[in-house]
């Protein structure tokens, strides 16, 4: 029997991806326990006092709240689409919604569906949710296969330049987040807004940690310039 968009929930939402989902899950808190544990027993090592440990994992967490909300809004958005279990795990644990919603857009193409209309079947979903995986896949096996090589190289630059190493991981960083403002840019005036409150925010929450030594205004910084760009274009676009 031909199965229709509205049944697509029932598949989505079934309790093998369920049993599926917490599985992978469970597996991401037990290697997060796993780092946590060996970074406390060799602090020493690194020349780290456990209350600087400490320090390093709140502003881990809290730095990570920021760019967390913006992937919940947007998982919330594509829970219809795919379903709790395949949301927590392809978006959740990856991060990327538009990548992964591109897989799936791209795979629903190829038999002719598309995401949420009257063509998107459970065979539909089936395919896209394994374009997902697969993508999800071949990043995770590439960085498998590429990190040993860069480590080695890494290990090379340090040895001939041990101050490059230094400016080389920062420069890297601020070329990865600067290439992503530059593609927002160019969307609409509410892109561009966004960035510059947010950049504005940002800019001040530094300052004044700086001026009156409040080092967890450094930490919550980014969190503070996403939820205040987020209600500005909100309230721009109402």
């Amino acid at each position: 029997m031909i199965r229709t968009a509205a049944d697509v929930g029932t598949i989505a939402n079934s309790p093998l991806l369920w049993i599926l989902a917490l599985a992978v899950m469970g597996i991401v808190l037990l290697q997060s326990g796993v780092y946590m544990v060996a970074v406390r027993k060799n602090a020493a090592g690194a020349d780290m006092s456990q209350r600087e440990v400490f320090h390093a994992f709140r502003a881990g967490g809290v730095a990570a709240i920021g760019p967390s909300l913006a992937v919940v809004l947007v998982a919330i958005a594509l829970l219809p689409l795919f379903g709790t279990p395949a949301i927590l795990v392809r978006i959740g644990l990856i991060g990327s919604a538009a990548t992964e919603t591109a897989s799936a857009s791209i795979a629903a193409g190829t038999v002719g569906a598309n995401l949420g209309d009257e063509t998107y079947t459970q065979s539909v979903f089936l395919i896209a949710l394994f374009a997902m995986s697969l993508s999800g896949a071949c990043w995770m096996i590439s960085t498998l296969i590429l990190t040993p090589i860069l480590a080695r190289g890494q290990d090379t630059l340090a040895r001939v330049n041990p101050a490059l190493m230094a400016i080389v991981p920062g420069a890297a960083l601020l070329a990865a987040f600067g290439a992503l403002t530059v593609t927002e840019l160019p969307k609409s005036g509410y892109h561009v807004l966004a960035v510059v409150v947010s950049a504005a925010i940002m800019a001040v929450c530094l300052w004044l940690a700086r001026q009156f030594t409040q080092a967890w205004l450094r930490e919550w910084a980014l969190g503070f310039s996403i939820i205040g760009a987020l209600v500005v274009v909100y309230l721009a676009t109402n």
